[in-house]
């Protein structure tokens, strides 16, 4: 009696092991793929040795959308590392704020970016203008002498602020030798200027130019020149490979 009882048991035993077991055998995929699956998650190991998930960074030329608002991103690169060198050389008291004429730009476009690169802000975006001599529509020529009515590319340091013939104006230091340095002889200073607006650019199809300042709207140009005045810095930009292969801020 003991001996059928057992068989019984083993034989039920069995069938209720295979019923059990048929929903993870049709479970799998006709690959043999695996029962329970996850995505796989980007992680990374932290000094603790913990695992975590990899934040996704965006830069600041990024955050602040300067591809949708025309600014190239070789010039906001090259700014980036003009200022932390001058920076390091203690040529520049705020490393907040840079300023960047693109002047890969027409002059009709709003190319003059103000930023705040610590608190992620456009603080502006407007016309600035180039040199008469430099060309009409795109600056394509560029001098560092007197009397040129030309623009100089490169680095500035912003100082003091005065009131001169063009109004309220803001003194620039061009700190590269031999390609913007004579930017205090040459009175190349920031001020607001009645030709530079989109009235002017809509009539001609290009601003008015200066005698090699990088001259702004009138209407801008008292908030423009406060937040730069006293030691931030400038950088106008074009993709002029002479002055890029010259440059002694970008190739030291």
């Amino acid at each position: 009696m003991k001996k059928k009882f057992k068989s019984a048991y083993l034989l039920l035993s069995s069938i209720f092991v295979s019923l059990i077991s048929l929903p993870f055998a049709f479970a799998k995929s006709a690959t043999g793929a695996k029962l329970f699956f996850q995505p796989e998650r980007s992680v990374k190991e932290s000094a603790t040795g913990t695992m975590g998930l990899t934040p996704v960074v965006k830069s600041v030329y990024d955050s602040l959308h300067l591809k949708i608002a025309g600014l190239s991103h070789q010039a906001f690169d090259y700014a980036k590392k003009g200022l932390e060198k001058l920076t390091q050389e203690g040529k520049v008291n705020n490393n907040s704020i840079v300023a960047i004429a693109d002047f890969s730009l027409p002059s009709k476009e709003k190319r003059l970016f103000v930023l705040d690169l610590k608190n992620y802000k456009v603080l502006f975006n407007t016309f600035v203008a180039h040199g008469k001599n430099s060309g009409r529509e795109w600056a394509s020529s560029f001098s560092n002498q007197p009397s040129s009515l030309k623009s100089s590319l490169g680095f500035y340091v912003t100082h003091e602020t005065y009131n001169g013939h063009n109004g309220y104006s803001l003194k620039l230091e061009g700190v590269e030798k031999g390609i913007n340095d004579n930017a205090y002889e040459r009175a190349i200073v920031m001020h607001g200027s009645n030709y530079v607006n989109q009235s002017y650019a809509n009539a001609k199809g290009y601003i008015g130019r200066s005698w090699g300042c990088p001259a702004v709207p009138a209407a801008e140009a008292v908030p423009i020149i406060n937040t730069l005045k006293g030691g931030s810095c400038l950088f106008i930009y074009s993709p002029d490979q002479k002055y890029l292969s010259h440059s002694p801020v970008l190739n030291s």
